[in-house]
Parts: C-alpha cells; sequence; structure tokens
C-alpha cells in the first residue's frame, strides 16, 4: 500500500471515528436532557393540575372538564378517592389503562411526603407523578399523571436525522479532504523518495525545486546539497583519475625511455670491435639514465611519503644559511662551467622545519636555476619579516610563459618537454618541492617571464 493510500485511510477511519463518537455522544445527551427535563416538566404540571382538579366541582360536567384538563396539558390523567379507588381516568391515549386500585404503599408515601412524587422506572415505558388533592369540591383524593416515554423523544427523531444526516455529509466530505489532503502531504515525499532514489542510482543531476518552508523544504535543501556534493565529488575524482592515469602515463614513459637508452648501450658493449672511445661514451650513457631512474625513484619515494605519511617532515630549528652553503658547495663547480655566478647571503638564519627536506627543497629550486640558466647568475636570497624567513632563489635564465605557472608544479608536467627530458629532469622536482612545503604549511612562489629569468620563492617560520 502507498504512502498516499495509507495517509488517506487514516484520515478517513480517525476522522469517521471521531465524527460517529461524537454523533453518538450528541445523541445519548440528548436523550438524557430531555427525560431530565421532561421529568422537571411533569412535576411542575402536576402541582398546577393538583389545584386545577381539587376545585373541580362534581357535576355532569366533571368528566368533560377533566378530560379538557388532560387534553390541554397532554398528559394522561387518573383520580383515586380517599380508599385509593379509581374515581375518574382520562386517558390521552385510548390504550391506556389505570389501575383500578391505588397502592397503599403509595398513599402512605404521598401522605408523608405531602407533595408531588415521581416514579421513573427506567423499565417502564412511562414517566409517572402522584399527588394529593384536597376534598373541598369533589371527592378525588389522590392524583396520578403520567405520559409515555415515546412522547418526551418524539423530538429526537427529528434530531438523530439531523445528525446523521450532517454525519454522513461530513463522512463525505472528511474522505474527500483526506484524499486531498493525503495527496498535498504524499506529493513532496513522493518528489524527495524519488529525488534520493535517482540520486542512489547515481543521477547526481537530479535536483529538486520544492519551494517550501517546512521540513520538506527543508529535506529538499539538503538533498539538493548533497547531490551536489556528490557532483562535486564525483568530478574530482574524475580529475584525479585522469590525474593518475596521466601520472602512470607519464612514468611508463619516464622509465621506458631509459630503459630503451640503457638497452641499446649494453647492446653496443657487446660488440667486440667496438673502439675504447665509443665503449666508454656507451658506458657513461648507461650510467646516466641508471641514475635518473634513481632519481625518479627517489622522488616517487618522496611524494609517496607527503600523501601517505602524517610524519613526512620532523620539524626543528636549524641554521637555514648553513643548509645553503651546503647546497651552493655543492653545485658551485657545475656553475662555475656554465659561466654562472652563483651567489648567496651568508650568516645565521635559526628556522623550524626540517632541515633534511628543506635542504631537499633548495637543492631542487638551484638544480633548475642551473639548468635553464645559460649565462648571468644565480642569487639565493635570504630575507626576514613579520617572524618568517623568507628565502627567493632568482636567476637570469629563460624565464617561464605565464600559461604554465597555474601546472608548474604538478607532477611531470614540463614547459618544454624534449628540452626538460634532455637536461635529465624527472619532472617531479617542483612537485616534490611544493609537497614538502606544504608539509611545512608554506607555499612556493614563482615570478617569471621569458627571456628576464625567475624568482622562486617560499618562507619558514622563525627560530
Amino acid at each position: 500500500m502507498s504512502i498516499r493510500a495509507k495517509l488517506a485511510w487514516t484520515f478517513i477511519l480517525l476522522l469517521i471515528f471521531g465524527i460517529t463518537a461524537i454523533s453518538s455522544y450528541s445523541i445519548l445527551f440528548i436523550r438524557n436532557y430531555l427525560i431530565q427535563e421532561g421529568e422537571k416538566q411533569i412535576i411542575n404540571d402536576t402541582e398546577w393540575l393538583t389545584i386545577t382538579i381539587q376545585n373541580l366541582r362534581l357535576d355532569d360536567n366533571f368528566e368533560t372538564n377533566l378530560n379538557e384538563v388532560a387534553r390541554t396539558s397532554g398528559y394522561q390523567i387518573a383520580v383515586y378517592d380517599e380508599d385509593g379507588h379509581l374515581f375518574a381516568k382520562v386517558p390521552y391515549i385510548d390504550d391506556i389503562e389505570a389501575s383500578s386500585m391505588f397502592d397503599a404503599a403509595l398513599v402512605d408515601t404521598l401522605t408523608i411526603l405531602q407533595d408531588v412524587y415521581l416514579n421513573n422506572d427506567p423499565a417502564s415505558d412511562k414517566i409517572e407523578a402522584y399527588a394529593m388533592l384536597s376534598k373541598d369540591h369533589n371527592p378525588a383524593r389522590f392524583l396520578e399523571v403520567s405520559i409515555f416515554k415515546d412522547q418526551i423523544y418524539e423530538p429526537i427523531k427529528t434530531i438523530r436525522w439531523i445528525i446523521y444526516t450532517g454525519m454522513f455529509i461530513s463522512i463525505g466530505l472528511v474522505i474527500l479532504v483526506s484524499i486531498l489532503f493525503s495527496r498535498y502531504i504524499s506529493r513532496p515525499i513522493l518528489q524527495l523518495e524519488s529525488a534520493a532514489r535517482d540520486i542512489a542510482e547515481g543521477d547526481v543531476t537530479r535536483t529538486l525545486n520544492l519551494d517550501r518552508n517546512d521540513e520538506f523544504g527543508k529535506l529538499a535543501t539538503s538533498l539538493n546539497r548533497m547531490a551536489e556534493r556528490f557532483r562535486q565529488d564525483n568530478q574530482e575524482m574524475k580529475r584525479l583519475y585522469d590525474k593518475q592515469s596521466q601520472f602512470f602515463a607519464d612514468i611508463t614513459h619516464e622509465i621506458r625511455n631509459p630503459l630503451h637508452t640503457i638497452a641499446g648501450s649494453l647492446e653496443m658493449l657487446q660488440m667486440e670491435s667496438l673502439q675504447k672511445e665509443q665503449r666508454e661514451h656507451y658506458l657513461q650513457t648507461a650510467l646516466r639514465q641508471t641514475e635518473r631512474i634513481n632519481r625518479l625513484y627517489k622522488d616517487l619515494v618522496t611524494l609517496q611519503r607527503y600523501d601517505s605519511d602524517s610524519y613526512f617532515v620532523e620539524k626543528q630549528k636549524f641554521d637555514l644559511c648553513k643548509t645553503i652553503k651546503h647546497v651552493v658547495d655543492l653545485y658551485q663547480k657545475e656553475a662555475a662551467e656554465k659561466g654562472i655566478n652563483l651567489k648567496y647571503d651568508q650568516g645565521y638564519r635559526v628556522v623550524v622545519g626540517d632541515p633534511d627536506k628543506i635542504e631537499q627543497v633548495i637543492d631542487n629550486l638551484v638544480s633548475n636555476a642551473i639548468k635553464y640558466t645559460n649565462k648571468g647568475e644565480i642569487e639565493i636570497k635570504v630575507t626576514e619579516e613579520d617572524g618568517h624567513v623568507s628565502v627567493h632563489v632568482i636567476d637570469t635564465g629563460i624565464g617561464i610563459s605565464s600559461e604554465h605557472l597555474d601546472r608548474l608544479f604538478d607532477r611531470f608536467y614540463r614547459t618544454d618537454k624534449a628540452r626538460s627530458r634532455d637536461k635529465g629532469g624527472t619532472g617531479l622536482g617542483l612537485a616534490v618541492v611544493k609537497s614538502i612545503l606544504s608539509a611545512h604549511d608554506s607555499d612556493v612562489m614563482v615570478k617569471s617571464k621569458p627571456g628576464e629569468g625567475s624568482d622562486f620563492s617560499f618562507r619558514l617560520q622563525k627560530g
């Protein structure tokens, strides 16, 4: 059974039960009210009937006058003499028969009470009232006034018909309203269920447009946010998948080329007629390609640790200028061979970080600067500001075009793939730099123009 049918039947049954209960209670209440009012009325009427009847004179018109009193009052009247025998009776309905002898116990009761006595036996179909009469004008001593309960209940037939008619009309309206209301209530639920099912099946483009300010509207907004989040996650996963695919393709390409070169060199070295100079050339070529694969492996290990190891860096205080001097000493000879003046700030600058990882950062930046600088100078500049120490690696090399700056630090990205590979790069150096600095809560900045050189910089916390 659908939720719409459940809601409709729930409303219908509850309201029908309520209407039926109220109608039944109303009829019962009116019935009791009528009988109570009938009791009060017969007592009041018996009092004036007592006065009227006891003042009737015993003559030829006594029976006629008594009958007129009964007709006017609407009651059945019976009078008894002092001995309790029936003196006269004027039934308003022909089939009413008064008792021929007044009950002696009732005579005693009336004598004691000297008032109207009401008898409403639940098993009886009549209400009866009794009273004593004075014997001034006629021998009547006791008065019996009675009326059928059906006469009292007569108005309830019309009231019952009105109530039942209203009840059935109300039930019809309830059914109609319940169906319409259940549709109104279930419509957003069905829309939410449909949208949730579509989203669960992968349709993250599904959106809900419920212009409501209640809980359904809030739930629709939450589902839309969830779908939007799924869309963003899917796009991010697709981007990461594409990036990973490109990453593996790049790794395959980066390893295949040096392996082919090594294989070719080894084949040439197997030739017995190879001259000594050629043998040395092929041997050095294989060695360089082996070193290239080794550097690629080290860079991949560094990136993998950054992605998965929360203890990738171990921070401590160290002298940054001392670390810079180590790197300069390492590349001084290579720079001099290219006619490049390699300068750096000497002094004592204490920073907080991982000295080995920061040395790797400076090493990669200086190495890149030497590769892409053919003349001029490379300066490693250190400055202090706002509790931080900034490091700039400034060269006068070939520079970088603006279209490459956004992707410069992506893994295996090269501004000029052919030239970069010829220079022995792995395509991971700047990605390693960015990963290490990110682990230090820092970032690498670059300013560059083609033909004017580049300025790579980063900041570390002052120690």
